[in-house]
């Protein structure tokens, strides 16, 4: 069902009181938070059932992922603590997210439950659960605009008390922005080298306008079915542009009717009744003491710490984990600080003594996994380190055949001691890939060992959406550089990026595990 919504004003947030801290999981996303029960409880139904809206607006059922390869979520505190989190001093960033295979992590600040528009801190997360999702079912490349203008579309979502959802509400977190910034034209939203050419350095109305374009594709009755053609033919080859001409006709008349659609005072949205949203069961639980205090130290390593930052965690760590020495995630915890500062041998023995508490803790065999294979680099007898390394992996595998780390490592047990993987290697690195389609570094090594093995279109076709991807950084503009030398090379023919780009490739695979 459609219904008529007014551009009207932002509501106020409101502050929660502290509590303890709770781990709320349900089949897709897993979310920390120190506060109330009730609050943690609806936050998590509401992105549950955020994610059921986006399988029936867009018509894409997916596969429930693996425990591990859940989205978790951790509720840091204020805007502060996210900046501190980010390593960044910027006033505007309100949240992050970290897509990584059977590790994506993303922050936000505390859980503001209000009727109506949802904290902007919640916005951003449903910005970039909606590209997480897009990523996750369309394997096709997605010109920067859409894949903004849908994010935003989505991220303007609404949760009633009745369980109904809203999706596709005016963004009114881009109401300022369509008013006061730079404009951007149709034709530069369609056209990325023209747009690069010419934004400057002011700040524009890009996503704004993105969200104004999608959002009249979608319910402007005179213009039923253009975006699904656009996408299509964007599918078959044709740039954005082409594409754009083709299917939405004269652009300058495009330009007209999108100035004219974002002058409405009331727009259009989806309104999906409970019945029509499917969502799984919520456990909750409260975090013992040891787990709880071991909090701080958990995000930080998460997010990612580098080598000064990881030498000053480790010691908070063991401290945590002293006055908590039976309690297995808090031991588990330990071993990713002493991994993170390099002292493979003591994250060795902490997650072995996770394990015997909990023989099943995943992040502990992770850990002594890669600690494990870390060591082997150096081992007098390689072959027997790294079985020994695969052996957690294994385990974690028999756990949960679809974890993609003992995927990714099963490749590496072959590459890291210079042996030519096998065929099921590369395959195994290939599922991974699958089940964590977002994971940009984990793209690049599976497009590259296709442009090794002479699989030219699969290679262009897996660098494609890394290429296109508007938060690629490093990554994506290599793998815009290996698409366009890809392009004039010879199906069946092994390709090999040249040094400089590898290297590049390579920093910005480092990146993006960071």
């Amino acid at each position: 069902m459609k219904k008529w919504i007014a551009f009207t004003a932002f509501l106020a947030l409101a502050t929660p009181a502290s509590a303890k801290w709770h781990e709320a999981s349900s089949e897709h996303f897993v979310i920390y938070a120190d506060d109330g029960e009730r609050n943690i409880r609806e936050f998590a139904e509401d992105l549950e059932r955020y994610h059921s809206a986006l399988e029936v607006v867009l018509g894409w059922e997916q596969a429930t992922p693996s425990p591990s390869n859940r989205l978790v979520i951790f509720v840091a505190g204020d805007q502060g603590d996210i900046r501190e989190l980010a390593g960044t001093e910027s006033r505007t960033i309100a949240g992050f997210y970290l897509p990584r295979a059977g590790a994506s992590r993303a922050f936000v600040q505390d859980i503001t439950q209000e009727k109506g528009y949802p904290s902007f801190s919640t916005t951003v997360l449903l910005h970039e659960y909606a590209h997480h999702f897009l990523i996750s079912s369309l394997r096709e490349a997605m010109p920067r605009w859409l894949s903004e203008g849908a994010a935003e579309f989505f991220a303007s979502a609404g949760f009633n008390g009745d369980g109904s959802v809203n999706i596709g509400r005016p963004a009114m977190h881009r109401a300022s922005e369509l008013i006061y910034a730079k404009d951007v034209s149709v034709e530069e939203l369609l056209d990325a080298d023209l747009y690069e050419a010419r934004k400057g350095k002011r700040y524009d109305a890009f996503y704004g306008r993105s969200w104004g374009l999608f959002h009249m594709l979608r319910f402007s009755d005179d213009r039923s079915g253009q975006l699904p053609h656009y996408i299509r033919l964007i599918a078959d080859g044709k740039t954005s542009i082409e594409a754009g001409r083709e299917a939405f006709g004269d652009l300058d008349q495009l330009q007209r009717d999108l100035d004219k659609y974002l002058k409405r005072k009331r727009l259009m949205n989806y309104v999906l009744q409970p019945d029509a949203i499917t969502t799984s069961p919520i456990t909750l639980r409260v975090l013992p003491d040891g787990e709880a205090a071991m909090m701080a130290v958990r995000m930080r390593s998460q997010r990612g710490v580098d080598e000064e930052e990881a030498a000053a965690l480790v010691v908070e760590a063991r401290e945590v984990a002293a006055q908590f020495p039976s309690d297995a995630a808090v031991q588990a915890a330990l071993a990713e600080a002493e991994f993170d500062a390099g002292n493979d041998g003591a994250a060795v023995a902490a997650a072995e003594a996770a394990l015997i508490l909990d023989p099943v803790n995943r992040n502990a065999l992770v850990q002594k996994g890669q600690a494990l294979f870390r060591q082997a680099d150096d081992a007098a007898d390689e072959a027997t380190a790294y079985r020994q390394a695969m052996a957690p992996f294994t385990r974690l595998n028999a756990l949960e055949k679809d974890h993609p780390l003992p995927l990714i490592y099963y490749y590496r047990s072959f590459v890291d001691r210079g042996q030519a993987p096998t065929d099921g290697a590369f395959q195994a690195l290939e599922r991974a890939s699958q089940l964590a389609p977002f994971d940009m570094g984990l793209a690049m090594d599976v497009a590259l060992v296709q442009a090794q093995q002479g699989k030219i279109a699969m290679a262009i076709q897996t660098l494609k959406p890394l290429a296109a991807n508007p938060h690629g950084g490093e990554l994506a503009e290599s793998a815009k550089q290996y698409v366009a030398q890809l392009a004039i090379s010879t199906e069946g023919e092994a390709w090999y990026p040249s040094p400089v780009l590898l290297d590049a490739a390579e920093a910005g695979e480092a990146a993006a595990s960071d």
